[in-house]
């Protein structure tokens, strides 16, 4: 995967939503957006896999990944120009994709103030915080 961009001092509160705009990279199979305290305690790992047509949601607590919900979805493609809408509530993430469809995935670890923002094989464009 690409350069990754990181943010440590995230402040995101229930109720607060991320909209992010970007284009993914051409060269790879997928790319990441996590969302959690940091690397090894993420409250939300959204993860479309190109050669699945699937998106993959997870959490992570200490370094171990809960079980996955996949999604099947084929809104996204290789050098695509994307808009992802994630909306954090107390008990769960609604995600907007591209095409308008919104999966909702569970808060499982419970915060509700998230410190950190990763995301992979994108060229971000613009990220704002509402």
């Amino acid at each position: 995967m690409s350069e990754k961009f990181e943010i440590t001092n995230l402040d995101m509160k229930s109720g607060m939503t991320l909209k992010i705009k970007g284009k993914i990279h051409k060269d790879v199979n997928s790319f990441t957006i996590n969302l959690g305290q940091e690397q090894d305690k993420l409250n939300l790992h959204f993860n479309p896999r190109f050669n699945e047509s699937t998106i993959v949601f997870n959490s992570r607590d200490g370094g171990t990944w809960g079980q996955e919900q996949r999604e099947s979805n084929k809104c996204f493609s290789p050098g695509e120009d994307v808009k992802i809408t994630v909306a954090f509530h107390n008990n769960e993430f609604k995600v907007t994709l591209p095409d308008g469809h919104t999966v909702t995935f569970p808060n499982r670890l419970g915060q509700n103030h998230l410190r950190y923002l990763s995301m992979a094989g994108l060229q971000i464009s613009s990220f704002k915080l509402e």
